[in-house]
């Protein structure tokens, strides 16, 4: 009879751990901490189409970071998860902690019983009614959660020295501009990102129900150069009265200006066009 081969259960689990590590290392990592008025996300991506910042539901985003395809599943089945409870129930009653206790679940099923774990690591943020509500959780590949204070740092091969550059450097209650130039540095470190290399996304208490809020190319270039790009982020993408209210101002015609002439001055057109998102896209690479 042949004996079956055997692996110490301690030597099998560090092997996966290890694989897990290494390859969530070869993606891009990214940062996850509050500001003033909600969360801010930023994630170095390259990618015009494959998202790793996304909504999950109105106050509660998803962030991942490794495999594409691996956490792009999970994305889903949080979105899934999320519509049910609060179809079942009530809106209100869909949080992020119980969001990320059956992310943790999933991901230690896997760890436990499958020969292959899944190459992620994710961060589900949620936006209190105060910043005293607001929540980050720090999900690991074997199922471990860890609910952060001010900011987490997902991914990447230098995740250990990014953390400690926005440790060095965060404030609590800064504005947007500032939160969003001090992640993009501590992303960096000695290089130089562009807003092509960006995916920013906040979570805004001044966007309404629909907290979440991806940022164009414009706005983040005018945050990076100390511009109005803050202000532009925590306005209602969704259809805030504030944006609106300033949008149908500036389509009100300007009165006629009495002149020497007695010709009427045309009022200026003002550009309301906006930018609509990147749908996601399908992959599985390391991002």
């Amino acid at each position: 009879m042949t004996m079956p081969f055997y692996v110490p259960a301690e030597q099998m689990m560090k092997d996966k751990a290890d694989f897990a590590r290494k390859n969530i290392a070869r993606g891009k990592a990214l940062v996850a901490m509050l500001y003033a008025d909600g969360i801010l996300i930023c994630a170095e991506n390259t990618s015009s189409t494959l998202r790793k910042v996304s909504e999950i539901y109105d106050r509660i985003a998803f962030a991942g970071a490794g495999k594409y395809n691996e956490y792009d599943r999970l994305r889903i089945a949080g979105v899934r998860h999320a519509d049910l409870k609060g179809y079942s129930f009530s809106r209100e009653d869909v949080d992020a902690q119980s969001l990320a206790n059956a992310y943790a679940q999933m991901l230690s099923d896997v760890f436990t019983h499958e020969i292959k774990p899944m190459e992620v690591e994710i961060v589900v943020a949620e936006l209190g009614v105060d910043p005293s509500g607001d929540g980050l959780f720090h999900i690991f590949y074997d199922g471990t959660v860890v609910d952060e204070k001010d900011f987490t740092v997902l991914g990447g091969g230098e995740a250990d020295a990014i953390a400690e550059r926005v440790k060095q450097t965060y404030e609590p209650g800064r504005p947007f501009d500032a939160a969003l130039r001090a992640a993009v540095a501590a992303l960096a470190g000695d290089r130089r990102l562009s807003s092509d290399d960006l995916e920013i996304a906040v979570l805004s208490r001044g966007n309404g129900r629909r907290a979440f809020r991806r940022l164009s190319a414009e706005e983040i270039d005018a945050a990076l150069a100390g511009g109005s790009g803050g202000s532009r982020a925590d306005d209602s993408g969704a259809g805030g009265a504030a944006g609106q209210a300033g949008t149908a101002a500036d389509e009100v015609p300007a009165p006629a200006d009495e002149t020497s002439t007695g010709t009427p001055a045309v009022p200026d057109a003002s550009d309301t066009s906006e930018t609509p998102d990147a749908g996601s896209g399908e992959g599985d690479g390391e991002s």
